[in-house]
């Protein structure tokens, strides 16, 4: 954030006051919420009415286990006394026009980049070879010595699915409302939602922010996780926005986590700002971008390859610290959505 964003106000959500990283997961069961203009608690929860009792606790389940997988990946980090916790946003009648609003705008687009990436997954040949057949193109010498007769190995058919996993990470930080930042990170979300969905490669979507109140240091929104595919998830995604501040290494840290754990050979995760990390008390300047590095140098030798999209003004330094390799300068913010999808498509 720029020093004049420093002085932006920082939102309370209703629910924060009651959970820190120390509280017992029960906490996380509140809604997410934050104030309206009469400074009253507007609560997000997708008709609820409609939802069953088991459907209920199965969601409820899933935000606590959430909590607890996130809060276990960083204890053993800088971040380990950072407040954190993790909803699980719904959706209200407003998002799902919203998102018939922008896709109408959108899917053209998607759906042709598609078009033109099946045919090569369908055709795709694996280079990995399976052992111990009786027959096949490559002979095992050193199979020999079991006398078993299943001295080859033979390639594995393609998958019926790309073996690729994305994780797009978003800052939702209070200068992400200017210029139309929020907009245009919004749309290229979705675009790249839609495509997966259409290529049927997993997807795991999180928004952060940071200071949102003294207890609530940290704020994690997973709006679509692999682990929990749901269709509703395009209609959360359109409760991405500007909030606060940004803690942006603990961000990377949590969601570099949960693709090492995907099965998928190729694990890309992108990260979409508009700034430098700050976030309270010190966590800004050589001290952040020290802990980003170390943050991106230890996922990557775990296999996790790192994309940042600058769509701000602080580009020379968000390419400063993840390096000309990983750099996308994303200076036309209407050709942004097309742009991510086409470079998502190039990993699988």
């Amino acid at each position: 954030m720029n020093e004049e964003e420093q002085g932006i106000a920082l939102k309370k959500s209703a629910d924060s006051e009651e959970n820190t990283s120390e509280a017992s997961d029960d906490a996380t069961d509140m809604e997410s919420s934050d104030q309206g203009e009469d400074g009253t608690p507007v609560y997000h929860q997708a008709n609820p009415e409609n939802m069953s009792e088991e459907t209920k606790r199965k969601a409820r389940e899933f935000r606590k286990k959430l909590n607890r997988d996130v809060r276990q990946v960083v204890s053993d980090s800088i971040h380990n006394r950072v407040k954190l916790v993790v909803h699980r946003p719904e959706y209200v009648p407003d998002n799902e026009r919203e998102y018939v609003r922008l896709s109408h705008e959108l899917m053209p687009v998607v759906r042709e980049i598609a078009r033109k990436t099946l045919p090569l997954l369908e055709h795709e040949i694996s280079a990995e070879f399976a052992r111990n057949h009786y027959y096949g193109s490559k002979f095992q010498a050193d199979s020999v010595a079991y006398r078993d007769f299943r001295y080859f190995a033979k390639k594995r058919p393609p998958t019926e699915s790309p073996s690729l996993v994305v994780g797009l990470r978003i800052d939702e930080s209070a200068s992400m409302a200017a210029f139309g930042r929020l907009e245009a990170a919004k749309r290229a979300v979705l675009a790249v939602y839609e495509f997966c969905q259409i290529c049927q490669i997993p997807i795991l979507i999180y928004g952060d922010t940071a200071d949102v109140s003294r207890l609530e240091q940290m704020s994690i929104y997973a709006y679509a996780d692999c682990d929990k595919a749901d269709p509703s998830d395009r209609f959360r995604l359109m409760g991405i926005r500007a909030r606060s501040n940004n803690r942006d290494g603990m961000a990377l840290r949590i969601i570099a986590e949960r693709l090492v754990h995907t099965k998928q050979q190729t694990k890309l995760l992108i990260s979409i700002s508009d700034g430098q990390p700050k976030a309270m008390d010190d966590y800004t300047g050589s001290y952040a971008i020290q802990d980003m590095q170390q943050t991106i140098a230890e996922y990557e030798r775990k296999g996790i390859t790192f994309l940042a999209a600058a769509i701000g003004q602080d580009k020379d330094v968000i390419n400063h610290i993840y390096g000309n390799e990983r750099f996308l300068d994303i200076t036309n913010l209407n050709e942004f959505p097309a742009k991510l999808v086409r470079i998502i498509a190039r990993y699988l």
